[in-house]
Parts: C-alpha cells; sequence; structure tokens
C-alpha cells in the first residue's frame, strides 16, 4: 500500500454501520475535503499541473441536470488527475449573465412599482450587486452538494475587479488593431430586452405565420411581392429582381409605385435574388432585414426606420403608434381594401427567431453597434485545431467547428443594458473618440460622456481560461496554469463560448490556444430520449435524485450514460439503480472488513495463491489499463460500466463467493486471500473513486486507515496477468451457470438443496468443488443416489438426483401443457401474418405487435423443449 500522507495514519476499523446512509455522510466529507486544502491549486507546486475551468454558470442559475452532467465528467477528471500526482486547478466562478441577471432585478423592481429608470443608471447598477450579494449563487452551494472538487479560494466573478481589467484591457488591444469598430448595421433587436442580441442568442423555431403576395406599380409596371411581415413594406426603398430573369428586365432601373405611401421606389437588379423562390421579385428594406441591407449597400439604397426600439410603427400615416403585429394586420387590410392583394396564405408555418431570454419575437433593426472585426481571430481559431494544437473529441464535431469559425460574421459586442462591463470609450463635444484602457485617465471636462452600452456577457467570459489566473499581469498562476489541459462542454454552445474563447486566447496570449483538447458531450435529455422542458413537464431537479439516492447514485448514473458528442438519456430507475450499486459496494466491503480482508502487508507471491487468487488479480489490473485507456479518450460511460461489471460481477458476485469457503476453512489460503481481496478493493475503490466519491471515500479510509482517497496514488496497472487461472476460473462460471439456469428451468428454489455428482477429480477444476457445491447449493451423493439428470458442462458432467424433489410425471405434463399453449399462439400469430388483406389495413403498431408475441412463442417454444428433454423419464 502507497502511503500518501506524511500525517500519522489511524488504525483501519472494520466498524460500518449495516447501512449506507448518503445524507449523513456526503456534507460532512465535503467540508472536510475542502477544509484540509485537497481541491487548492499551488502555482509554486514542482508537480506538472492539469487545469480545467467551469464554465461559469450564470448568478441567476441554480443546478440543474445539464450542470450536474457536465460537473461530475470534469471532477472525474480531475480527481483523477490529482490522484496520478499532478498539481490540478479545476477554476470555479460565475458569469454576471448582462440580460438575465438584468431582467431578474427589474422583475423585483416591478413588485415595488418601480423601473431602473427611477433608480437611475448608478443607483441600478448598486442595487443589482446587492441582488447578487444576497441571492445570487445559490448554485456554489449546490456544487458542493454534488461533490466538485473546485479551488474555492480562487473563485472568480466575471465582473469583479481583476476580469473587468482584462476587459478593458483587451477591448483596448483590439480597438488600437483596429478589430473593434463602431458601425451602423443590421442586428437582432429584441423589443422586450431592449437591446442587440447576437446570432447566436437568436433560437429559432416554427411559428404560424401568414404569407401575402402584393401588387407594387400600375399597368404594365405592376411587380408582384410576397412577404411575412407585411408591417415593414412602409420601410421598402426598392424591388430587386435577378438580372437574367426575363420577366422582370424591362422594369430594371424604372419606378413603381409603393402602396399605401406617396413614394416610388426603383426595381434593381441583384444577383442575390433567386429568380426560382415564389415570383422571383422581393421587396427591399435596408432597415429591417439583414439580406435587404446588404442589398441596399450595393445599389446605394435609402434605409428608412419604420419602428422604434418597442417594435411601434413610427412611419407617418394611419400606422402610426400600432404595435408591428396590429400594423400588420391593418396593413394586409388596407392593402386588400385597394386591390394590391393577389394571394394570402394562412397558415404559413415558417422559422422565426426568438430571444432566447425571453422568447419574443426578434426584430432586424438598422443600429449604431459596437462590432469585432472576426476575421484574423477566427483564421486563427480554425487554424489551431486544423494544425493540431487543439484536439476536438469526438474528432467527427470538427466539421461543425469547421463550419462556423469559417463563416463567422462580425460580432455585435454591445448591449443597451446597464449591468455589465461599460464600454470603455468616451465622446468629446466636437465628436472627439476616445477609447481608455485601464491604466489611463478617462477625458475630464465638460461635454465628455461615456458610451451608454455594456459588453455582450460572452465578451468577458470568452477571457476565463486566462483571466480567471491574473491576465493581463504575468502572474505565477498563469504561466503555471495556462493553457489549460482539457474543455469539458456541450456542443450546444461550441460557437457561444469555446470559438470565442479560442480567437480570444490566441489573440491575447501570443498564438497559444487556451486549452490542448476540447472534449465535447451532448444534452440531457429524460429517459424516453425527449429534450427536457418545462413546457413538457419532464424537467427533473437533480437535488430532489440526491436528496431520494445520494450525490453518489446521481453522479454515477449521468456519467454511465456520457458517451462523447451523444445526448444522455436518464430516468429516475437509472439513478435508483446506482443507488444499489452504491448499497452493494458499501455491503461487499462491511463483509469483507468482517472476514478480515486487509492491506496490510505486502501482497504474498504469486505461488502462493489459489488461482481464483490469480485470477481476481490478473482481471483487476486488466480492468485498471482498461479504464486509463477509457479516461485518455473520454469515454466515461465506457469506464463506468466497466467498473460496475468487474466491481458487481466478477468481484461481488464471484471472488467474494468464490472465496467464502476459503475462508470458512481457515489458514495460509484464508491469510492469502483476505490479503488478495483487500488489495483487490483497495484498487477498486480507488478506480471507482473520480466518479463516486463519497461512498469510496467512507470505505476506503475504513479499509485502508489513509487519511483520504481524494489523495491516495492512482493504480497502476502492475502488468500482473495469469491467462491460465482466468480460463479455470471462467470454466468454473460456466459450470455454476449452467447448472443454475437447469435449476431455474426445473422450477427448483434457490435455497433447495440437491444431491449431486461432480466428475472434477484429476483437473484444475477439482480445487473448486467445495465453492461450487456451496454455491449451487449441492449436497454430496449418497448411498441411494441415482442420476436423474445430467449436464455435460466445458468437458465435465455434472448428474443431479432429482427424485423426491420433482415429480417428473406432474412436471412434464405441466410443460406440455405450456408447449401447447405456446404452439397455439405460433399458429394463430402466424395465422395473422400470412393474412395479406389483414397486413394491408392493420396499423403497424398491431403488426409490430404480433411479430412480437410470434418471437416471444418462439423462443418459448424452445426453452419448453430443452427442458422436456433434460427431465428423466418417469
Amino acid at each position: 500500500m502507497t502511503e500518501n500522507s506524511q500525517q500519522p495514519q489511524p488504525a483501519p476499523t472494520t466498524e460500518l454501520p449495516t447501512q449506507y446512509a448518503p445524507a449523513e455522510v456526503e456534507g460532512k466529507l465535503y467540508e472536510r475535503w475542502v477544509e484540509r486544502g485537497y481541491f487548492e491549486a499551488d502555482a509554486k507546486s514542482e508537480k506538472p499541473p492539469y487545469t480545467v475551468v467551469i464554465p461559469p454558470p450564470n448568478v441567476t442559475g441554480s443546478l440543474h441536470l445539464g450542470h450536474a452532467f457536465e460537473h461530475t465528467l470534469i471532477d472525474a477528471l480531475t480527481r483523477r488527475k490529482r490522484m496520478q500526482g499532478y498539481e490540478t486547478l479545476w477554476q470555479p466562478g460565475m458569469d454576471h449573465a448582462g440580460i438575465a441577471t438584468q431582467n431578474v432585478v427589474e422583475r423585483e423592481l416591478a413588485k415595488e412599482g418601480k423601473s431602473r429608470h427611477d433608480l437611475g443608471r448608478e443607483a441600478f447598477v448598486e442595487r443589482v450587486w446587492q441582488w447578487k450579494a444576497e441571492s445570487g449563487g445559490q448554485i456554489s452551494g449546490q456544487m458542493r452538494r454534488l461533490g466538485d472538487a473546485v479551488a474555492w479560494s480562487r473563485e472568480r466573478f466575471t465582473m469583479d475587479e481583476g476580469l473587468s481589467q482584462a476587459v478593458q484591457t483587451i477591448f483596448k488591444r483590439l480597438y488600437d488593431d483596429e478589430l473593434i469598430y463602431r458601425a451602423e448595421r443590421i442586428i437582432n433587436w429584441c423589443p422586450r430586452c431592449l437591446t442587440a442580441i447576437s446570432d447566436i442568442e437568436v433560437e429559432y423555431q416554427d411559428d404560424d405565420g401568414e404569407l401575402v403576395s402584393m401588387k407594387y406599380g400600375d399597368g404594365d409596371d405592376t411587380i408582384v411581392v410576397a412577404t411575412t411581415r407585411a408591417e415593414t413594406m412602409l420601410g421598402d426603398t426598392a424591388v430587386a429582381v435577378h438580372p437574367e430573369d426575363e420577366r422582370y428586365k424591362h422594369l430594371i432601373g424604372k419606378q413603381v409605385k409603393l402602396p399605401l405611401t406617396d413614394r416610388s421606389i426603383p426595381v434593381v437588379a441583384d444577383e442575390h435574388v433567386d429568380p426560382e423562390f415564389g415570383t422571383g421579385a422581393v421587396k427591399v428594406t435596408p432597415a429591417h432585414d439583414p439580406n435587404d441591407f446588404e442589398i441596399g449597400q450595393r445599389h446605394d439604397l435609402p434605409a428608412i426606420a419604420v419602428m422604434d426600439e418597442h417594435a411601434v410603427i413610427t412611419a407617418h400615416g394611419p400606422f402610426q403608434g400600432l404595435d408591428r403585429l396590429e400594423a400588420r394586420s391593418a396593413i394586409v387590410a388596407a392593402l386588400r381594401a385597394e386591390g394590391r392583394i393577389v394571394a394570402e396564405k394562412r397558415p404559413y408555418v415558417h422559422s422565426v427567431g426568438h430571444c432566447s431570454r425571453c422568447k419574443t419575437t426578434i426584430e432586424p433593426r438598422l443600429s449604431m453597434q459596437w462590432w469585432v472585426k472576426v476575421g484574423p481571430l477566427a483564421k486563427a481559431a480554425g487554424d489551431a485545431v486544423r494544425d493540431g494544437k487543439v484536439k476536438i473529441h469526438p474528432q467527427e464535431m470538427e466539421k461543425r467547428y469547421f463550419d462556423w469559425v469559417d463563416n463567422l460574421h462580425d460580432w455585435c459586442i454591445s448591449r443597451q443594458l446597464w449591468w455589465g462591463h461599460r464600454i470603455p470609450v468616451w465622446y468629446g463635444p466636437n465628436g472627439e473618440v476616445v477609447c481608455v484602457g485601464p491604466d489611463e485617465e478617462a477625458p475630464a471636462g465638460e461635454g465628455w460622456t461615456q458610451d451608454n452600452d455594456v459588453l455582450d456577457t460572452w465578451f468577458s467570459s470568452g477571457l476565463w481560461p486566462f483571466s480567471t489566473l491574473g491576465w493581463p499581469e504575468r502572474t505565477e498562476s498563469l504561466a503555471k496554469f495556462y493553457p489549460n489541459s482539457v474543455l469539458v462542454t456541450g456542443y450546444d454552445i461550441l460557437f457561444f463560448w469555446v470559438a470565442r474563447m479560442m480567437m480570444f486566447g490566441l489573440y491575447a496570449m501570443d498564438g497559444t490556444p487556451p486549452f490542448h483538447t476540447i472534449a465535447l458531450h451532448g444534452m440531457v435529455r429524460d429517459q424516453n430520449g425527449k429534450k427536457m422542458s418545462k413546457s413538457f413537464g419532464n424537467v427533473v431537479n437533480p437535488l430532489d435524485w440526491m436528496d431520494k439516492y445520494g450525490s453518489d447514485a446521481l453522479r454515477f448514473t449521468l456519467a454511465r450514460g456520457a458517451n462523447p458528442g451523444v445526448d444522455v438519456p436518464i430516468g429516475e430507475d437509472w439513478v435508483q439503480g446506482s443507488r444499489n450499486f452504491a448499497n452493494k459496494i458499501w455491503n461487499a466491503t462491511r463483509f469483507a472488513l468482517m472476514n478480515g480482508a486487509t492491506v496490510e502487508g505486502p501482497l504474498p507471491d504469486a505461488s502462493r495463491m489459489s488461482s481464483t487468487d490469480r485470477w481476481i488479480l490478473s482481471r483487476l489490473n486488466s480492468v485498471v489499463a482498461e479504464v486509463d485507456a477509457y479516461y485518455e479518450d473520454y469515454q466515461f460511460a465506457k469506464l463506468s460500466d466497466a467498473l460496475f461489471h468487474f466491481a458487481w460481477d466478477e468481484v461481488f458476485d464471484w471472488y467474494v463467493e468464490l472465496s467464502k469457503t476459503t475462508f470458512q476453512a481457515g489458514g495460509e489460503a484464508a491469510e492469502v486471500s483476505k490479503r488478495v481481496l483487500g488489495e483487490v478493493l483497495d484498487v477498486t475503490l480507488r478506480l471507482l473513486h473520480p466518479v463516486v466519491p463519497f461512498v469510496t471515500e467512507t470505505l476506503w479510509t475504513t479499509l485502508t486507515g489513509g487519511e483520504s482517497v481524494v489523495i491516495a496514488e492512482w493504480p497502476a496497472d502492475s502488468g500482473f496477468r495469469d491467462a491460465d487461472a482466468e480460463r479455470e476460473i471462467e470454466t468454473v462460471q460456466s459450470v455454476i451457470t449452467e447448472v443454475r439456469r437447469f435449476r431455474a428451468d426445473q422450477g427448483l428454489q434457490p435455497g433447495q438443496r440437491v444431491p449431486a455428482r461432480l466428475t472434477l477429480a484429476g483437473s484444475p477444476l477439482a480445487a473448486h468443488e467445495a465453492a461450487v457445491r456451496q454455491l449451487l447449493r449441492l449436497q454430496p451423493e449418497g448411498d441411494a443416489f441415482q442420476a436423474t439428470a445430467t449436464l455435460p458442462v466445458a468437458g465435465f458432467e455434472v448428474a443431479l438426483d432429482l427424485s423426491g424433489v420433482i415429480d417428473f410425471a406432474a412436471e412434464r405434463k405441466r410443460l406440455a401443457k405450456d408447449l401447447a399453449a405456446a404452439e397455439k399462439e405460433k399458429a394463430q400469430a402466424n395465422a395473422k401474418l400470412g393474412n395479406e388483406a389483414f397486413l394491408a389495413k392493420a396499423p403497424d403498431n398491431v403488426v409490430d405487435k404480433i411479430r412480437g408475441r410470434l418471437s416471444k412463442a418462439d423462443e418459448d417454444i424452445t426453452r419448453i423443449q430443452s427442458q422436456l428433454e433434460k427431465l428423466p423419464q418417469a
């Protein structure tokens, strides 16, 4: 056993409660780990670094299953690396979540009958900080419940002083390098949040709308256009057609009358127009559509805004003051009255953008905003993956990454909010524009004002891997822990967050990417594979399951479903099954301790071990190697499954059971097996610890007397293999499994004893006869023994005397009746499936059900015939 602490170790104790009660131990264990500083990271350490940042949860948030899933994976990685001797840093922190947090505090103010404007900017921001101190960050406590091994002393917040300095620094550098600029362009505008939002904060869904086709112009100059947003026609400044479209060549360059207005607009030729779509003519509204804006730029068209920030019509005329949806109906009615409506399609299902925060329909709007010129930054982010500096796992996700970074549009980074990092730009009385760095004085004097906007939340979270380590200062932590070893995150924020961190990390850190590997996982779904949503009523609070089954049970369930890049279904039954696994580990360890399992002293030489001992040690080392390989490949589901089956099936159900007769017999063989069992449990608990930390901590410290499994040494494959022992025990398992199956088929109770003759003499299996008899409840053959059933298994014979145990005549009669019923069921199913008229009319689910009945009948017939063959003649 390897000692992991210089502190004196308590003597091992075999005392464990009869049952494992997670609620009684988890909280205490976690606080002990934190108090002892196990999770802290020392920048001065000579150990190799292993760094992971937490995807910073919103300060408004609480732990949901997605958090629990992701945190479980990261925690498993960092716990293992700590045990392997790395200086691990799992960096915690929270995001200020601009829009979400401002919305929360504004709702609180509304309850008082106030708005943020009643308070003013400075007082409102102070109110948000007050809310953050009192109510924000409840997720930190929930992370402790889950067992997150984060370095709490290093916790950061995207609005704290250090990170604010980092934001201001990189803004200034990007501005000076002409990678940040201010321009009037089309943005996604939320009329509810009253701010611009980025493309990736727009959620698209199919909505029922209307498609209206309407005539512009008169007589020979008539042209028909179609739209789902009739209200924007008030801002049309052209109609566009394809230059090669013969239908409209005579109109190109002419003016047509714009209905409901006193304006005429030109017909322009633009290759952007698809002549095969609709009428081949499109209305052009440069102030309210991104594609129209580009057409307007190419043809020097004016941009006329017809809506204000609340999406209320501002154009003069009868529609002024109407909400956009009210105006839509009114304008269509007015056009209909003038005979301008050619066709109306309702409902017309089409994809519509919604604000990801409040679900309001987005309004494209021409607005003066701040932008990041992403071209050179995105190229560097793409090249870092192409050149192999950064690995994306699973590799098939690289295509999605390239599709995104290779086609990025400039990023709108300004938000019309009060909560967030205020843009560090000042405007002077004579049109001066000054960007101020963190060590520079803002311009003073009359007429100077700071830009009112704040930065997109993703701007500050994009700096997370290095700003949390003290950048722009060249700190010891930055030198030690940058770049991160791996980023573990969902594929759903590959574009939101990952691409931004890549761009900023490469830019700020002299071409060094922020992490070596991007390990992408899927999303948690319900047990039927359906997305979890409040509207579906299938959202689960992970705290409820942790309260009911323990944190280890939730963690193991999540890890066991985590295949790289694939969504994870989860149901309560599975968590209950993981709780049963934790109980199995507990009970088996308790049994082992009560029977003298020990870690004291070196392992006995293999020559002193039984084949059962050598088998389990050989399998143990294979599993160590297998688990290591899975960890390196981020195959959490496979490593969890391997540990589950090894611990439950091989250690608890086979090795412990096969060793019971050895323990009962005592002597040297028993002492050797006790040491082997102690070794196997020691290693197995350490292997399990990163995924199920609480139960393993309790059991490992009790078994070994060690200070904590958190700082124990990660098991290494010793190279010990014994193929002969593995084959021998596999044969024993085959014998036991086959006889158990036969007993069950004959309806014998598990504890019912049966006389048996085992022809194992002269084979390696002879050494296991006592264990085989005990596990199978087989009595020695007596003088009156008669072999009524003989089972050839794995080259051996097991003869059973079932006389007096089974009434063979009655059993044969019962089986014959069951066989007749199964054959009748098969005939009926075949008759229906052979009826073409039935198949033509029956629903698919009915046909599938009958096919299932046929398959079940075939299985029953095979099983019953086998049982009849094995029964002796009466």
